[in-house]
């Protein structure tokens, strides 16, 4: 995908949580892949999504953001080291906090977890943001919008600065409050100008500023987002007024980590503007595309497409099976197992020296073995990039490869045996972008 070439992102990648996130596909490969992804423990799974952050950092534009949706478990590891390297501290926008459903009594002695995080990072200082904007409940419109004129239904807001040292001056005859105005001087006459100011008859009494409900009798929302009622406020960070996807929702499609469309509608018009490329880079469920459609954004989508492997070695030993493979003389299954993997065989022989052959010039190590464990990795960390092939690897194995590669830049890659053996027998997904206008 070209290089900064989408407006938005937004992604709600496999929580390091949900172990069992793509068994609903049905495909063997993909649930091992996943369970396979996560067994190196919390290094493990940073970097993978790292390595995939880091690749949509690459097309997002200048000008654009990026919302990544997680949980409890990870959310300080994928703040701390993986969206502050790459887009930078000062890039951080903002974290919600999205309340997913109410509290429960799954236990006693914990705090119960009802909530996600959203992380919200741009790629400059210049980017596009219209405020998040949530429907208000009837009692609260009721209480603070009580005023209406020719423009609308308004509420009257304070203009005093709530510290020390605001501005100070006169205006049109009215005194400042105690600690001053909350604004200069300029931007008064500015918001006067626009009708914006209410003037009480008694000069005595303050000066208000006139905050009308918008479109549709909308007003802005914070960062904590949760309930979704018949007026619209801004908000903040705490979101709770966007409940999740209920069974019996005519939104329900089945999948089990499902947004609801209302909380891409935010997140999407917030943003970017009509015309702009938005991209979900894990889809899921397809939410996103749905939105993105409805608010007149174009689609950055990921197509999968299946073809045949075009076969560049030739796989001679396809009639054995897993026993026959498991339990071959060392030498023949050094060299059977590197063919398929697509490297060169070491001819020489000399015994475990650690390198038993070569792919694309970065050495291959070879584990007739199960759970190999950490100190087979230190042993082969005096190479800049490799692959060590075994049946299976222990947790610290794969967490000291994730550590090396975070830490020391080195490229070593476990590769497991069943990862090998089917790719002579199963066809390749290719992985393509569109943008649909």
């Amino acid at each position: 995908m070209p290089a900064e070439s989408v407006d938005l992102i937004y992604i709600d990648p496999p929580f390091f949580s949900n172990r069992n996130y793509e068994v609903i596909w049905g495909d063997e490969g993909e649930v091992r892949s996943f369970k396979d992804r996560w067994s190196g423990g919390m290094d493990h799974y940073i970097l993978w999504l790292y390595e995939r952050v880091e690749q949509m950092h690459r097309v997002l534009k200048k000008t654009g953001s990026f919302y990544l949706h997680c949980d409890w478990h990870a959310d300080a590891y994928i703040r701390v080291q993986i969206l502050d390297r790459l887009f930078g501290m000062q890039n951080f926008i903002g974290r919600i906090t999205w309340k997913r459903h109410n509290a429960h009594n799954d236990s006693k002695k914990s705090i119960p977890s009802i909530s996600d995080s959203i992380f919200v990072y741009s790629k400059s200082n210049k980017y596009v943001f219209h405020g998040f904007w949530g429907k208000m409940d009837e009692e609260h419109q009721k209480r603070f919008y009580r005023h209406k004129d020719k423009k609308g239904i308004y509420g009257l807001d304070n203009l005093a600065n709530p510290k020390p040292r605001g501005y100070q001056y006169e205006y049109k005859g009215y005194q400042p409050p105690e600690n001053g105005w909350r604004c200069p001087q300029a931007t008064m006459e500015k918001w006067d100008k626009a009708g914006l100011i209410y003037f009480p008859e008694d000069k005595t009494k303050r000066l208000r500023f006139k905050r009308y409900l918008y479109k549709d009798k909308t007003v802005l929302i914070g960062d904590y987002w949760a309930d979704m009622d018949p007026y619209i406020i801004e908000k903040g960070d705490a979101w709770d007024d966007i409940g999740n996807v209920q069974g019996a929702s005519k939104e329900r499609i089945g999948y089990p980590t499902q947004k609801p469309e209302a909380l891409l509608d935010r997140i999407i018009s917030a943003s970017s503007n009509e015309g702009d490329v938005v991209l979900d880079a894990f889809m899921g469920g397809g939410t996103t595309i749905i939105a993105a459609d409805r608010l007149n954004r174009r689609e950055a989508r990921l197509l999968l497409q299946k073809t045949l492997l075009s076969p560049v070695f030739e796989v001679k030993l396809h009639k054995y099976d897993y026993d026959t493979i498991r339990y071959k003389e060392a030498f023949e299954f050094e060299r059977w197992i590197i063919e398929q993997f697509g490297g060169e065989y070491n001819e020489k022989q000399r015994g475990d020296l650690g390198l038993d052959g070569r792919k694309d010039g970065a050495p291959v190590q070879v584990k007739r073995s199960d759970n190999i464990g950490r100190n087979v990795i230190d042993n082969f960390s005096n190479a800049a990039a490799g692959y060590i092939i075994a049946f299976s690897f222990s947790n610290g194995a794969r967490q000291e490869v994730a550590r090396m590669k975070l830490e020391e830049g080195l490229q070593i890659e476990l590769v497991s045996v069943e990862d090998i053996v089917p790719i002579a027998k199963k066809p390749k997904l290719e992985i393509s972008f569109k943008i649909w206008d």
